[in-house]
């Protein structure tokens, strides 16, 4: 494939992005490079492998529910400025 600025300015137009001269002149060897990556993988033999999905294993990343104490209510309003008849007491909500 060719990789020239005409490339470049087309697939910024059809993206709706508009590059400077100086933006494209700073792409083109990144383009050209990634598409030489791309080449390369294109010459890998395939064809007895099955594709694959999903690479990384999906599992519960959650961590199991435990019971434990918990605090009491004098416990939990023992360090609170703000407290009322053994509740958190917090600004107005109109």
């Amino acid at each position: 494939m060719q990789v020239d600025k005409e490339l470049i300015e087309h697939v910024a137009e059809v993206a709706r992005l508009k590059l400077t001269d100086t933006e494209i002149k700073r792409f083109l060897p990144q383009l050209k490079e990634i598409l030489e990556a791309f080449e390369k993988l294109q010459e890998v033999n395939t064809d007895d492998t099955k594709p694959s999905f999903q690479p990384v294993e999906i599992k519960n990343v959650m961590r199991e529910d435990k019971i434990t104490d918990c605090l009491t209510q004098e416990q939990a309003l023992s360090l609170v400025k703000n407290k009322k008849d053994g509740y958190f007491k917090g600004p107005k909500a109109v």
